[in-house]
């Protein structure tokens, strides 16, 4: 084939790809099902007749896609999160892939009469929850799910291939005999980990400290300095040095990009924006090219077996996993029924079957199209069904519709400043409020109010409804206190003790305490509850200074503004 006919070739495949995104909602079919559907189509046994049979090549070209997915994954995992969930993360994305690909394989040994190693190994195979799948699935499917269940599914699908493939690569070597002892794939196991852990963080450092010092004159630079780090770093280094080393490089891409996402960084936006389009990119490559991959005629000649094994995996290996290793973690159980049920199987598995493929194991075309019928059930039960079992064990809401107007700062220097956009919900503490009422701190305005499909201008009167998205400029370290007014079931903001906000004087006790989500203080009477933070200073004259509940109320910079500090730890604070 000629590069003409090639690049031709591409075009289409991806104008093809890009198309059927548009009919994933209307079908409700996961929109990497319709990715795969296309390749299969395109393929040699499909209606374009495409022969692609370069195990070697798509195991390349699977792994930067991949690394690409997990990177703008990573660039959405904030810190904090990974703070959050890190302990379940980690159990289920070691012991718990360890117990599913245990079960897994004992059905696989036994559903397709084969030795007990090569079950074994097709069960390591399947074993993880893959990141593709996952971030796929969550960012199409409508929902907003609670912060701790999406952020354990994200990153313990992010960060559990170096357990898949330590035991996929371990049960190679067992049965084709270059693994020599215990020793050695123990030590496997912890280089991967380790090599990969710390070469991720490393580039993930050193990539925000390049991007805000290079100081670049044009915008559009910006994106493709992180995407030269993301091809040269994490490239050469991830998938170089990791590799030499025993590292995962999958793992160094993805905490690599938390790190990195996590980071203050010049023109933020435009990166995420432009990452965003190359994770969807590697997705339609990656699961186009593994439909070329497949022959449906021997996916229908493993079916009725497959079918067993992925009924297994779904219903006993993945719920058996996850109820044990979450045990210690609280978690409830309609939660933990949704851990069990979004185990979703997607390119890591394929891309792994094919590490039989090259190796020579015995049976390993058969395990391979075991693995590639067990991931197209996962990925279209588990995925079509994820809105319906949401909504069955009432988790989450509707995602906020997308607005038809955006704003936002994209700087070129360094700036404290965000321009956030809020979709408002009936029950959030704003909600039917006038502007006037909300007594923001000094460094907050709300900027501009789309409602339907007409501008609304802010002034002190407006009154915000629900449905409205409203674009509120802040200083970045604000930002966790306006989310929480937005939020209809809000949390503790998690800032730290004697943070000093300056206030307007004519804000009243009440508004103060409302803005904080704190109750009045019981020796607050309505007289002082309704008095304004200024005539609190005038009465305490001379001092210039009163303390009310938790905060302390100093003078301004001017007569017209307050300073308040709340010496309660936050980490304390409740909602009221």
């Amino acid at each position: 084939m000629s590069i003409n006919a090639a690049v031709l070739l591409a075009g289409v495949l991806l104008l093809l790809g890009i198309a059927s995104s548009k009919f994933s909602a209307r079908l409700g079919v996961p929109v990497l099902v319709l990715f795969l559907s296309v390749g299969m189509l395109a393929g040699s046994e499909g209606l374009g007749r495409i022969s692609f049979g370069s195990y070697g090549l798509a195991s390349s070209i699977g792994s930067v896609a991949l690394a690409l997915i997990l990177f703008d994954g990573g660039l959405r995992t904030s810190m904090e999160a990974v703070r959050l969930v890190w302990r379940p993360a980690l159990a289920l994305s070691t012991i718990g892939v360890l117990l599913t690909s245990l079960l897994t394989g004992l059905a696989a040994a036994w559903v397709l009469q084969m030795p007990l190693l090569q079950g074994l190994l097709l069960g390591s195979i399947v074993g993880s929850t893959d990141a593709a799948a996952v971030f796929s699935v969550l960012r199409t499917s409508g929902l907003k799910l609670p912060e701790r269940l999406t952020a354990t599914l994200e990153v313990e699908s992010g960060s559990n291939d170096p357990m898949a493939i330590f035991l996929t690569l371990s049960l190679i070597g067992v049965i084709t005999g270059t693994t020599e002892s215990a020793q050695e794939m123990a030590l496997l196991l912890l280089m991967q980990i380790g090599i990969g852990g710390l070469v991720g963080v490393g580039v993930g450092r050193l990539a925000p400290w390049a991007v805000n010092r290079i100081n670049l004159d044009y915008p559009g630079l910006y994106p493709l300095l992180v995407l030269a780090f993301g091809l040269v770093a994490f490239g050469l280094v991830a998938f170089g040095l990791a590799a030499v080393l025993g590292g995962s490089g999958f793992l160094a891409v993805y905490i690599a990009g938390i790190v990195l996402g996590s980071s203050s960084i010049v023109f933020r936006r435009g990166i995420f924006s432009f990452h965003d389009a190359t994770a969807w990119l590697g997705q339609i490559v990656l699961f186009v090219m593994l439909g070329l991959l497949s022959f449906p005629s021997r996916l229908l000649a493993v079916a009725g077996q497959g079918l067993l094994i992925a009924l297994v995996l779904i219903v006993v290996a993945r719920p058996m996993a996850v109820a044990l290793t979450t045990l210690p973690f609280h978690f409830r159980r309609r939660e933990l029924t949704f851990l069990s049920w979004v185990g979703l199987k997607g390119a890591v598995p394929i891309t792994l079957a094919i590490f039989p493929l090259l190796a020579g194991v015995p049976q390993s075309q058969l395990i391979f199209d075991a693995v590639f019928f067990v991931v197209l059930i996962s990925a279209i039960s588990q995925g079509w069904s994820l809105p319906l079992v949401a909504r069955w064990l009432h988790i989450g809401r509707p995602a906020d519709p997308t607005p038809a107007l955006s704003m936002e700062i994209n700087a070129l220097r360094q700036i404290d400043g965000e321009v956030v956009d809020y979709t408002l919900k009936a029950k959030a503490q704003v909600a039917g409020r006038q502007l006037r009422d909300l007594a923001l701190p000094d460094g907050v305005l709300v900027t501009l109010i789309l409602r339907g499909k007409h501008v609304v201008m802010p002034k002190g009167s407006t009154a915000l409804e629900p449905g409205d998205h409203v674009f509120v400029a802040m200083r970045t370290s604000l930002q966790p206190l306006i989310d929480r007014l937005f939020d209809p079931d809000p949390e503790p903001p998690s800032l730290p003790a004697n943070l000093l906000l300056a206030f307007n004087a004519t804000i009243s006790v009440e508004q103060l305490h409302q803005f904080f989500g704190l109750p009045l203080p019981g020796e607050s009477g309505p007289s002082t509850t309704r008095q304004s933070l200024g005539s609190l200073l005038a009465d305490a004259a001379p001092s210039r200074e009163v303390h009310v509940g938790a905060f302390d109320i100093q003078a301004g910079d001017d007569d017209d503004h307050v300073n308040v500090r709340c010496h309660t730890e936050w980490a304390a604070l409740k909602p009221g």
